[in-house]
């Protein structure tokens, strides 16, 4: 059974993050282009709320005995096979699993214009990730 707890926990530290990626992200890519620390500030709170939706993942599939991810990916798929997230966000939660590998272990892949213009919908992404997961844990 899932520890409500933990995982509770760990949404908050999520939604702070996400809080601060919004704070962050400037009027236009160019403002972002322009600030390496404004452009390392958004990064790390993006790097630790896609962590956090990853170690929820794992988790809950710890917990409730639905075996071992091989991967960041496997892990939300496992999520959405067993009821626990949408189908539909399985997709979008390994896109960010992705730009989470890439800022962590590659900053320069990470295109300062493509961010500036897909965090909104990367949070949105998270925001629904923060709502099924908090229905879970209703659940339990």
């Amino acid at each position: 059974m899932t520890d409500a707890i933990i995982v509770l926990r760990k949404l908050v530290v999520l939604r702070e993050h996400l809080g601060r990626a919004r704070a962050r992200r400037p009027a236009t890519p160019q403002e972002l282009a322009e600030s390496a620390l404004l452009q390392d500030a958004l990064a790390m709170s993006l790097l630790v709320a896609i962590q956090e939706a990853i170690d929820i993942a794992f988790h809950v599939i710890a917990d409730e005995g639905w075996g071992m991810p091989g991967s960041y990916a496997e892990a939300f798929a496992i999520l959405a096979d067993k009821g626990a997230l949408p189908r539909d966000l399985v997709d979008p939660l390994e896109g960010m699993a992705r730009l989470r590998n890439r800022i962590a272990h590659g900053y320069a892949s990470v295109e300062v214009e493509r961010l500036w213009q897909e965090l909104p919908s990367g949070l949105a992404v998270l925001d629904r990730f923060v709502a099924a997961i908090a229905r879970l844990v209703e659940q339990t």
